[in-house]
């Protein structure tokens, strides 16, 4: 499984980027299709991947739906995509599933908050109460929004055996509010967290990939995710045969 904040194609190098090249939030120069074939390269050796800032199509991705563009590059029969933000048709976010299994349901839920345009995408595989559960979020930078965010999620997955919540949490993963999930479902806390911000110099994990005590979590590394400022985060997962046929997921 990969998780990874693409930053919609564009690249940043440096905190200074931030202000230098603030106009490829907005408009399509630079090289963001090379930005998405090596992303589409990395995501291809993945079954399952999680997506934050995937443009839908807006001006600033030179109105490509940058989600079916890397499955189609990728190698994946499935995707779906969950628009949360628009800034006046010049740019979009959405969080993004890409699949080489095919997913039973998929649905998305808005996410609460001072701000609008978050929100969570879940993806069921399997059958039943035993089936996999796959959640992709993007959550807000302050405390007090990604506490109800968090106890929202929680909600969605209490219950369910066999989950996997994967994003860009905008905290590490001891943070107070954080609990609520391994208090309300069977995530459990990660045994290790891998820095992924900022990708030039990397020193803060707050994009994470957490799993239920269930499964059997093989590897985690970090990786580019082209030149986004987010490191992308791969792992291997070994799934029980009654939540998937297939074992082991990339």
């Amino acid at each position: 499984m990969l998780s990874a904040n693409i930053q919609a194609g564009s690249s940043t190098r440096g905190y200074h980027d931030y202000v230098a090249r603030s106009w490829s939030h907005v408009l399509p120069a630079g090289n963001k299709r090379g930005a998405l074939d090596k992303i589409a390269r990395l995501a291809g050796e993945h079954d399952i991947v999680g997506l934050q800032e995937s443009d839908p199509g807006s001006l600033r991705s030179g109105f490509t739906n940058q989600t079916h563009y890397l499955a189609q590059r990728g190698g994946f029969d499935y995707w779906s995509h969950q628009p949360n933000r628009s800034v006046g048709g010049f740019a979009s976010s959405a969080n993004a599933l890409l699949s080489k299994l095919e997913p039973v349901d998929i649905t998305d839920h808005p996410l609460p908050g001072r701000i609008a345009g978050r929100g969570v995408l879940m993806a069921r595989f399997g059958d039943g109460d035993d089936g996999l559960t796959v959640a992709i979020a993007h959550l807000s930078l302050g405390a007090t929004s990604r506490r109800s965010q968090v106890a929202f999620i929680a909600e969605l997955l209490h219950g369910h055996r066999n989950a996997v919540l994967m994003g860009d949490f905008n905290c590490v993963a001891d943070r107070p509010e954080m609990a609520l999930l391994y208090q309300r479902t069977h995530l459990q806390p990660p045994a290790s967290c891998v820095p992924t911000f900022p990708s030039w110099r990397p020193n803060r994990a707050i994009d994470h990939i957490l799993v239920s005590g269930s499964l059997q979590l093989q590897e985690m590394r970090a990786l580019p995710a082209a030149a986004s400022d987010h490191l992308a985060l791969s792992i291997e997962l070994d799934v029980p045969q009654q939540a998937l046929r297939a074992a082991t997921l990339n």
